[in-house]
């Protein structure tokens, strides 16, 4: 006999024999009335469906704004074995516009978008012989990527694209090294609770905050009478919402009972709140940057800011700089490379960069010049801040300074052999 029957007392009972239940389960009560489905899954999760979740759009939109807005000056060895920062067009490709069409902002944030949802990004190098010339990003959902004669090869578009030409980010490889994982893929689980509680919540608070009832008290014979009486009931809750009564009239001998588990007592605010935790797990992101700040100080917070770019930051840049490096300079050509620029993520407030300046200045680890660049400034234009300084003021104590020789002063009490040798210098001859 099926939940109907079961519900309408049609199925023989007996607390005897434990094959024949009692009363249908609460699933299946929830589910004749329209409340779950039957197989009790979580919501399927796509990267447009996992978007929509704040904490997930919240990390894919801060984690590629982030890595795109770094600066990517490029070097070359300077002729003492020396870093010097190159200017020109790969400067360009790099840092204003890789294309006609795309700024090197909006083209980074892209890939870094692909990575962070599906879990690869790339870009095809457009060549004039062995000089690049210009950067166009590729759509990884039209992008395939197979091996042919041992050599890895892309396909995009009806063209193929030898892995030396593509600028390849991925979020982690498979173990045929080909295909990827994607964070939103390995996370659904954990992504679709948060749109499963989401969907709750929405569907709680647009019923007015009124749970699932239960009709209590002689039930109607037939399902077409049950249909009816439970017809009724729903049109006297939805007349009494409409006229903003706070209560509706009832049948003789029946009353209403919720069904399920009171939100607040199912810790739904804290389950949410924990959703949040785990989504900024599944990317390694100090929660803070999801704006969760049930666990913010003024002290931890700024230690967030340090972990974020100690343990998120470096590591797909790092990662972004190889790629690069390979691909646009070759595997042995090691007289030119690109590096981001973290220093402007780790400046700090202003009064902390300004003594972090002084200290390094007067201990001779940088020139005021270089100091002065590092905010902006012209240097130094009668050329004293190209050369580097350190403290005088450490001598042994004692020491006077009159000119450019110090000389110990004498000491006030003196010693007693000091005492007796004055004596006998300074003494008359008897």
């Amino acid at each position: 006999m099926g939940v109907i029957d079961r519900l309408l007392g049609r199925e023989s009972r007996s607390l005897e024999n434990p094959t024949i239940a009692i009363s249908a389960s609460a699933d299946e009560i929830m589910a004749f009335f329209g409340q779950v489905d039957r197989n009790v899954q979580l919501p399927p999760v796509t990267i447009e469906s996992a978007l929509e979740v704040p904490a997930v759009w919240a990390a894919v939109g801060f984690a590629s704004r982030m890595l795109a807005s770094i600066p990517l000056p490029t070097y070359k060895k300077g002729p003492n074995g020396q870093s010097v920062r190159q200017d020109g067009a790969l400067q360009m490709l790099l840092n204003e516009a890789p294309n006609p069409e795309w700024t090197s902002f909006g083209w980074r944030q892209y890939m870094w978008q692909q990575v962070f949802t599906g879990g690869r990004g790339c870009t095809w190098i457009e060549r004039q012989g062995s000089k690049p010339v210009a950067l166009w990003p590729m759509d990884p959902s039209r992008t395939t990527v197979a091996r042919i004669g041992g050599r890895k090869v892309y396909r995009f578009d009806g063209r193929e694209y030898p892995a030396a030409d593509v600028i390849d980010v991925v979020f982690a490889l498979r173990t045929d090294q080909l295909g990827v994982y994607g964070p939103i893929a390995k996370g659904r689980k954990a992504i679709g609770l948060a749109i499963a509680m989401a969907e709750f919540a929405g569907t709680f608070f647009a019923g007015g905050g009124v749970p699932p009832m239960a009709l209590e008290g002689p039930l109607p014979q037939g399902i077409d009478a049950f249909k009816r009486a439970t017809a009724d009931i729903q049109r006297a809750i939805d007349m009494a919402k409409k006229a903003g009564r706070s209560f509706f009239g009832m049948p003789p001998g029946h009353s209403l009972k919720a069904i399920g588990i009171d939100p607040d007592k199912g810790q739904m605010t804290e389950a949410r709140l924990y959703q949040l935790q785990e989504i900024a797990r599944l990317y390694s992101l100090p929660p803070v940057f999801l704006q969760d700040l049930s666990k913010g100080t003024m002290a931890n917070t700024e230690q967030q800011d340090l972990q974020l770019v100690k343990h998120f930051v470096t590591h797909w840049a790092k990662a972004f700089e190889d790629e690069l490096n390979l691909k646009l300079f070759g595997q042995r050509r090691r007289s030119q490379w690109v590096e981001h620029n973290l220093d402007g993520l780790q400046r700090g407030d202003f009064k902390s960069r300004i003594e972090g300046f002084a200290r390094a200045i007067t201990t001779g680890q940088i020139m005021p010049d270089e100091a002065r660049a590092m905010e902006n400034r012209p240097p130094d234009p009668s050329g004293a801040g190209s050369r580097l300084y350190v403290q005088g003021a450490t001598v042994p104590l004692g020491t006077v300074l009159a000119g450019p020789n110090a000389t110990p002063a004498p000491n006030d009490a003196g010693t007693d052999a000091d005492q007796e040798k004055t004596d006998d210098v300074d003494q008359p001859p008897a």
